[in-house]
């Protein structure tokens, strides 16, 4: 969510320990659920499948739009990977989208702010509103459906500031999604790749 509020606002690991051992338990609390974030997501990208099915994308990106040398083959199959995992988790458990809002709406935006503020340099007077718009959106829905989530990755590709893509990437999404359903259980589980 930082990325979308201000890619410059930064929680590292080395900020989080001290909050860790809060005498706030809702800091403490918070910042473990950031800490846990960062170490799923580290893990999560060294994995020899995500790394896998990440250059077989932007691949297959670049062979349909040959003239975009751009990092958005690589950036597109990266982000296209953690989306449709959510979607194939929301298809195999239909409650479960429902059932994460439900908790959102229960969360308290302003600490979580207070928390990234003290564990990152830069500070952010927007994740609130952001928060508040993400849970109103409900927007992880879209990922079930290919032309919505076209929709939703062409916002990605604008925010960042890359090009939008058009009919010859929107047409590899139904093969990507198949892709990703095949190796989801592996995603999930996958061991880190060492070299």
């Amino acid at each position: 969510m930082l990325n979308v509020v201000n890619r410059k606002v930064r929680v590292r690991s080395r900020n989080l320990k001290p909050l860790l051992e809060s005498s706030d338990l809702e800091v403490a609390e918070i910042a473990a659920g950031i800490q846990q974030h960062l170490d799923d997501d580290r893990w999560f990208h060294a994995t020899k499948v995500f790394n896998q099915l990440n250059l077989e994308f932007a691949q297959a990106m670049r062979e349909a739009e040959p003239e975009d040398h751009s990092l958005r083959p690589r950036f597109l199959g990266h982000i296209i990977i953690e989306l449709l995992i959510d979607a194939r988790l929301a298809e195999m458990r239909p409650r479960l989208l429902d059932r994460y809002y439900e908790v959102l709406e229960q969360v308290d935006a302003k600490k979580i702010q207070q928390v990234i503020n003290m564990a990152s340099v830069r500070q952010t007077d927007q994740f609130v509103r952001f928060f508040e718009v993400f849970c109103r959106e409900r927007f992880l829905y879209d990922y079930l459906d290919d032309q919505r989530l076209a929709y939703r990755l062409n916002q990605v590709m604008k925010r960042v500031g890359l090009p939008l893509f058009g009919d010859s990437i929107m047409e590899l999404i139904p093969s990507i999604r198949r892709r990703v359903y095949e190796c989801h259980e592996t995603l999930l589980t996958a061991e880190v790749e060492t070299d």
